[in-house]
């Protein structure tokens, strides 16, 4: 993996920790030589992860909308900064310019993020490596719902490993090196015809 995308919150959330594994994180891109992609923010863990990947003479690719440029404070101190139309246009960017990619804890947009690279593996439109940095068992009931979702027949039990999960960057870091998709002629049940 040269480039890795990180998903994660413009906000700070409420603990240190995730702030604190946001910069572990970072550094440990930047000590392998993986380019950071994000979403260009320089506020909350967002900025703290670029910060730390910079802070280590790290590569980082920001990818913000027009919109966002303001709100979420553009980080000016990138190697690149690509300013887009769209979210449409960020997340698909994004996708494009990674070989990885990572959530951190965050909101309603990491999660979009996160299940929409999930969904496209799923079709098998990438077979790029998914991951959760799960700090302080922020993922847990997430992870939790998603074995509901095998067990209720709405996941293929073959499609959740996709999502490595580990609570270091350098565990998940390597278990996503080792990623290999799952190779399945069909993923969906199609109906008996009588």
């Amino acid at each position: 993996m040269r480039r890795v995308c990180v998903f994660t919150g413009s906000s700070p959330g409420r603990r240190e920790e995730y702030h604190a594994a946001a910069s572990d994180l970072g550094r440990e891109l930047a000590g392998r030589g993986i380019e950071l992609v994000y979403g260009g923010a320089s506020v909350g863990l967002m900025g703290a992860v670029a910060d730390a990947v910079l802070g280590g003479d790290g590569r980082v690719t920001g990818v913000i909308p027009h919109a966002l440029v303001a709100m979420e404070v553009a980080h000016a101190g990138l190697s690149d900064l690509r300013v887009v139309a769209s979210m449409h246009e960020r997340k698909a960017l994004m996708a494009d310019l990674s070989d990885g990619f990572i959530a951190l804890p965050g909101g309603w947009g990491t999660l979009d993020e996160l299940f929409e690279v999930l969904t496209w593996s799923q079709l098998g439109l990438h077979s790029k490596p998914c991951g959760v940095l799960n700090v302080a068992g922020y993922f847990d009931p997430l992870l939790a719902f998603m074995d509901h979702m095998v067990d209720e027949g709405f996941v293929r039990p073959e499609h959740r490993p996709t999502l490595a999960v580990a609570a270091s960057p350098d565990e998940l870091l390597s278990r996503m090196a080792d990623y290999r998709a799952p190779s399945i002629d069909k993923w969906v049940a199609r109906p008996v015809r009588r």
